[in-house]
């Protein structure tokens, strides 16, 4: 009964191994999302899979210095790190929103040695959607 459990466990752990060294990823996309809080950095792969991601918050920044951009810029690195392990030579840049770390972690991917397709602004724009509350009479 022991042998049983022994083997289970050897089997699952040497199988999650091996699935995570096997994945290389020559080509992928990175999303930058700046906020003025915070800066989050997804790197995934071209189906939209999820291969690595770093914050400012995660990266060991707290309060406001989390919105800086010396706070993105070792965020991206945090991210980009593990997938240049992984094999990923080009990638496309989608930047979203008006935080202060997007130049910073533009640059910080700049200087990692990924090939840069494209760099996208995806950050969205109303075309006039919500109705404004009404005007404050004092």
């Amino acid at each position: 009964m022991t042998k049983a459990i022994s083997r289970i466990g050897s089997r699952r752990s040497g199988r999650i191994s091996s699935r995570k060294n096997g994945r290389r990823i020559p080509k992928g996309i990175i999303h930058v999302q700046a906020s003025f809080n915070n800066t989050i950095i997804t790197v995934t792969d071209v189906r939209g899979r999820v291969v690595s991601w770093a914050s400012a918050g995660t990266s060991g920044f707290k309060g406001t210095r989390r919105g800086t951009p010396y706070a993105a810029q070792a965020a991206t690195v945090n991210a980009i790190h593990t997938v240049v392990d992984q094999g990923m030579q080009r990638a496309e840049v989608m930047i979203k929103g008006p935080g202060l770390g997007r130049d910073a972690a533009l640059r910080a991917i700049r200087r990692s040695g990924i090939l840069l397709s494209f760099v996208r602004d995806v950050t969205p724009m109303p075309h006039n959607g919500c109705r404004p509350p009404k005007k404050r009479r004092v």
